[in-house]
């Protein structure tokens, strides 16, 4: 028998717990590219191979003005010829060399990108699929996807280009420093003195950068979010002649993002013009000394030419630096975007320690005293106090008003949210304490919004199951009733649906849901609105497999059309979140109460008439 609960008592505190933040609400910014790196652990040969590649053509430009030094002072000054010609010659191997080690660090170094964040990608699609209800209720889909795309691509072309001219231009701005120093200290002191006027601007406005380019990939998600949303909803749009207002609505967030961007570029432009400027007065400066040094016999021509030619190698990269810190940083600002995806909890801190479910599984289902808000609102109580049990292989249906808390049992039975009050067991298993992935390979569902996927038939069927063979998808369509028009179609099961399945009527939707049940073979079948989509015909074909589907199961069938319950072991009322009546339908319809009233609504005359006919 169900306990007795009142209805006006307060749950407990927790009941309104873990309420999700919207992405991009909750960590201070950090910077992105850094947490990049522990990516490339398990890919140290082809790291090893990027950083030789990339030292070798570093040194290789830091040899030449070296040899342009003793080819002045050694072959022009002493007019030799054949010494000439040998350096002539060096120079040309060492510009081949150049070229080959150039080749190599642009290669490794754009494999190591792609490689870095197609992991990324696949480590945060991984988390997001993982993620609870609660995260998708709290954040716009069209959002995640446009980080999973559009963030990932732009870290992407940081690291292919950005990054490797990055790196390549700090160790030649390095080691022309130090070449310098070792060609002339003194001038090398004045040109060390000017760095710091150079790097500051650099540092300064590339947080400024990042920050706005965090804001422009910002609105562009959200532009992409809203552009997903109306496109999937096409058919509504047309419908009510929306297109005007749609397409008013996404140029307002189109142009907020081309600002944010205009913001950006401006604050970049600012950046390069700064560093540059700074970059090659301080050179001219130097160079104007070093001249005076040659004229007083201080310094030989092919010293100051050497001197030259590293200031040049130094200044140009690090004008080269001041361009690419600002993709950079605006790749910093996607890659804390996807960092975001990837660091939201999945909640399997929650589940241990793990209980183990029977094996094999009977079907016991165990509700008691549950209390439940959805944490989008956590004052409106859904299910307050109820309690039901479910024996193995019984077949219970939960009627009730629109908003009584029907659905949201099932939600709670697959793990979807753990933010309750109360006990649920599966065989006496508690489901908080168990893994998800157990509990719900123990349940099956049809829900009443189908989720088809743009695939194959036979892909469809075998979500739960993607190891079953061909006959096993036949015989679980055959089963529901689906194999003769998927037979008809151009391809069979083999053949792409539409996204979301819109290429399908709603009854063989429904039917494709079924037939995934029923090969999955779970002991728990949840049904909610099975039979919903399809017309009378239909219907009793469909209803003739779940029969067959449902003998030897425990089902919890949810139902507006009563209808669909008559043959239920036990039908439950469900009001105001709790379990107001309990019984067969004969015996709820004798009783006069809710659910009487509910038939007599639903039923004509005649209907009514078998209704008391069934009653006695």
């Amino acid at each position: 028998m169900i306990a007795a609960h009142d209805r006006s008592a307060t749950p407990p505190a927790d009941v309104t717990a873990g309420s999700r933040p919207q992405l991009g609400e909750k960590k201070p910014a950090v910077s992105g590219l850094v947490r990049l790196l522990p990516l490339l652990r398990p890919h140290r040969g082809m790291v090893l191979l990027a950083v030789i590649s990339l030292s070798a053509a570093a040194l290789i430009s830091l040899a030449l003005p070296m040899a342009v030094r003793r080819m002045i002072d050694n072959g022009f000054g002493q007019s030799d010829d054949g010494f000439i010609n040998s350096y002539f010659l060096m120079l040309l191997v060492l510009a081949i060399a150049l070229a080959i080690a150039s080749a190599c660090r642009y290669y490794f170094v754009t494999t190591l990108g792609e490689r870095i964040v197609s992991d990324l990608r696949v480590k945060t699609f991984r988390n997001v699929t993982r993620l609870p209800a609660s995260f998708f209720d709290a954040n716009k889909s069209g959002d995640i996807a446009s980080r999973l795309t559009a963030d990932a691509a732009q870290i992407k072309s940081a690291l292919n280009l950005a990054a490797s001219v990055a790196l390549r231009n700090s160790l030649l701005c390095l080691g022309a420093l130090v070449m310098m120093f070792v060609t002339s200290p003194g001038l090398s002191a004045i040109t060390l003195g000017a760095i710091p006027l150079v790097v500051a601007p650099l540092v300064l406005f590339g947080r400024s950068v990042r920050r706005k380019s965090r804001a422009a990939q910002d609105a562009l998600a959200t532009a992409s979010a809203f552009a997903s949303e109306m496109i999937a909803g096409s058919r509504t749009v047309q419908a009510f002649n929306g297109e005007a207002a749609a397409a008013k609505r996404y140029a307002d967030d189109v142009e907020m993002s081309y600002r944010s961007a205009v913001f950006a570029a401006r604050s970049r432009a600012l950046l390069t013009a700064v560093a540059i400027a700074l970059i090659f007065g301080s050179v001219v400066g130097v160079l104007w000394i070093g001249a005076h040094n040659l004229l007083s016999g201080t310094l030989s021509a092919g010293s100051l030419s050497q001197f030259l030619l590293y200031s040049v190698i130094a200044a140009g990269s690090l004008g080269s630096l001041s361009e690419i810190w600002g993709e950079l940083a605006q790749a910093a600002g996607s890659a804390e975007r996807l960092f975001e995806l990837l660091d939201e909890d999945a909640g399997e801190g929650e589940q241990v320690p793990r209980a183990a479910l029977s094996q094999p599984a009977k079907g016991a289902v165990e509700i008691r005293d549950l209390h439940f808000a959805y944490p989008g609102a956590p004052d409106r109580q859904v299910l307050t106090g109820l309690s039901m049990s479910v024996r193995p292989g019984e077949t219970v249906a939960l009627v009730g008003a629109s908003g009584s808390g029907k659905s949201s049992i099932f939600s709670l039975l697959l793990g979807f949210y753990n933010n309750y009050a109360g006990d649920i067991s599966l065989d006496g298993c508690d489901v908080r304490s168990t893994a998800s992935a157990a509990v719900r390979g123990e349940i099956a569902i049809v829900p009443q919004d189908v989720t088809i996927f743009a695939t194959t038939i036979a892909d469809n069927i075998s979500l739960g199951r993607p190891d079953a063979s061909q006959d096993e998808i036949v015989a679980a369509a055959t089963t529901a009733r689906a194999h003769g028009f998927i037979s008809e179609l151009p391809d069979g099961y083999r053949t792409v649906v539409g996204e979301r399945g819109l290429t399908l009527s709603g009854g063989q939707r429904q039917r494709l849901a079924i037939a995934r049940a029923i090969l999955k073979n779970a002991p728990i079948l949840l049904l909610d609105e099975a039979t919903a989509s399809l017309d009378a015909e239909n219907e009793m074909l469909v209803q003739k497999g779940l029969d067959e589907l449902m003998r030897n199961r425990t089902t919890i069938v949810i139902a507006h059309r009563l209808a669909t319950v008559l043959k239920a072991d036990r039908i439950l009322v469900i009001d105001g979140g709790r379990v107001i009546e309990e019984g067969t339908h004969a015996a709820l319809i004798r009783k006069g109460g809710a659910y009487c009233k509910l038939a007599e609504l639903q039923f004509d005359l005649s209907g009514s008439a078998a209704l008391q006919h069934d009653a006695a």
